[in-house]
């Protein structure tokens, strides 16, 4: 996705947002951390993007959409600006990511257990005593986490 304003066409941030479907901050976002290039300007001064624009926006919509962090999503983009990178060097970055998703599964599946524990012990009935908001209240908490569950 090389940075090339020679292609840049009269597209308008709203025109990149409409065709993208990104919000018009998060673009704005996504050019102050410096994820989007910034964009070539009229002679008015309007800034104007072109289909380049469009392609690293997708690229970095679809990133986020698999949960990589900026950060990751910035390494990715570096690869691929400096045009040299290997298969390698982007699967070691994959198999890394999907590691720590397979670890938030984890410890999603392990809140899910524990928290459907607590309710269960609910009675459900008209009376103040909960299980859930007691062992909130008591700091049961730390007994009800399970090893590995990340905060």
């Amino acid at each position: 996705m090389p940075d090339d304003h020679a292609n840049a066409s009269e597209l308008k941030r709203s025109d990149l947002a409409r065709l993208t479907g990104c919000n018009l901050e998060t673009i704005r976002y996504y050019e102050k951390v410096g994820l989007l290039p910034d964009p070539p300007r009229s002679p008015a001064g309007h800034r104007r993007y072109g289909d380049a624009h469009v392609e690293r926006l997708n690229f970095v919509m679809r990133s986020r959409d698999l949960g990589f962090t900026m950060e990751e999503i910035r390494d990715l983009l570096g690869l691929v600006d400096r045009g040299s990178h290997t298969c390698a060097e982007v699967e070691r970055m994959g198999r890394h990511h999907l590691e720590v998703v397979r670890a938030k599964i984890r410890d999603l599946q392990a809140i899910e257990t524990v928290l459907a524990g607590t309710i269960a012990r609910c009675t459900g009935g008209d009376t103040p005593d909960c299980p859930l908001l007691n062992a909130l209240n008591e700091g049961q908490t730390t007994s009800m986490r399970v090893e590995g569950a990340t905060e």
